[in-house]
């Protein structure tokens, strides 16, 4: 079908025996070259005026001969460029593409190029300059990999992480960049397999990283995590690397008391609201007690809590939650603290009285 299906042709190099032409569905590059510069003229005339709908049969057309199979270019499927000198700055890259590599390019953002290339599978643009990721970057939804090691990121924005690579990114490298923090919205990219963390800025990881079942391969190396989130039992994973971090000494007899007595009213409602599973939503709540409530702590017992709780860290074997650990110090430890919440003083006394009799 060429009616009206004909997005552009490129003709600049006809004199050549060269041209393409894009179709808009399906979304692919027709790419000529080594032809008889007079036949293709009148081809790529011929088909301009069958994109407008017109008649073709006044053009002097050559009989079409059946190309042989070592003429037909195969769709470009990987590319690989690992400098700043082969870099394509006046061409496209062929819409075909499903892995993409663009490493040691000095590149300062992603390429708009790069974004239009709806069946990459795989993209590498590591050792870059690249500080900022568009919000477009999760149109590519057929993305599985995405690798960001050595770059100049700061952040990895929300947006990403409530797009199409919810469900299609299994692997992603951020490692080497200067992130501090993840946002609440990272949990949602439950497709992930494997995640690398390693030699940034981290201070924290994400509250909700539980939620992440398919997660099989964690590492954040040198960080400067003081301790995990507490969601964090919840993962059941084959390899864990956190060694590096400045962790601190657990200390179960220090809490850290945020407990509001009597309970406000907000409290109470919300503890409810999480409690028995009812039902909420922006069309019910203001945006930011929809986030408080998705963020609600657990405390020991089941029941959870908002802004009114009792923190303390306590000691985890990270074997618990991983097959394989690399050790977290020099000292041959595989242990780390925990953030550990308690809804009440009652809970809290519960389980220190725990503590202290386990502990002698």
């Amino acid at each position: 079908q060429v009616q009206q299906n004909v997005e552009r042709l490129f003709t600049r190099f006809v004199e050549e025996g060269k041209a393409t032409v894009r179709l808009r569905e399906p979304a692919v590059d027709l790419c000529l070259s080594k032809a008889n510069v007079i036949n293709l003229k009148t081809f790529l005339s011929a088909m301009r005026l069958a994109h407008q709908g017109n008649d073709t049969g006044v053009l002097p057309l050559s009989p079409l001969v059946p190309a042989k199979n070592s003429d037909v270019e195969k769709p470009k499927t990987k590319m690989i460029i690992t400098s700043r000198r082969d870099y394509p700055l006046t061409k496209s890259f062929p819409f075909s593409l499903e892995h993409l590599q663009t490493s040691y390019c000095k590149l300062a953002r992603i390429d708009t190029r790069v974004l239009c290339l709806k069946k990459l599978r795989k993209l590498d643009l590591s050792h870059n300059h690249i500080k900022q990721l568009p919000a477009t970057l999760g149109d590519l939804v057929c993305l599985q990999e995405l690798d960001l090691h050595d770059n100049h990121l700061e952040a990895f924005s929300g947006a990403l992480c409530s797009s199409g690579l919810q469900k299609s990114l299994q692997f992603l490298d951020l490692s080497q960049n200067q992130i501090q923090a993840l946002p609440i919205e990272f949990c949602q990219l439950r497709g992930l397999v494997q995640l690398r963390l390693d030699d940034n800025a981290l201070l924290r990881l994400p509250c909700r990283i539980g939620q992440l079942s398919r997660l099989r391969f964690l590492s954040a190396a040198r960080n400067k995590l003081p301790f995990l989130p507490s969601d964090f039992r919840k993962l059941s994973l084959e390899n864990l690397d956190l060694f590096g971090n400045p962790f601190e000494q657990p200390n179960p007899l220090v809490p850290n008391i945020q407990l509001k007595i009597p309970l406000t009213l907000l409290e109470c409602a919300a503890r409810a609201t999480v409690n028995h599973r009812i039902p909420y939503g922006h069309h019910l709540l203001p945006s930011h007690l929809c986030k408080d409530l998705e963020v609600a702590k657990t405390c020991r017992c089941g029941s959870a809590c908002l802004s009114s709780f009792i923190q303390i860290t306590v000691t985890m074997n990270l074997h618990h939650v991983a097959h394989t650990v690399v050790l977290v110090d020099n000292m041959g430890g595989t242990e780390a603290p925990i953030l550990c919440y308690f809804c009440s003083l009652d809970c809290y006394s519960q389980f220190l009285d725990r503590h202290l009799q386990s502990n002698g």
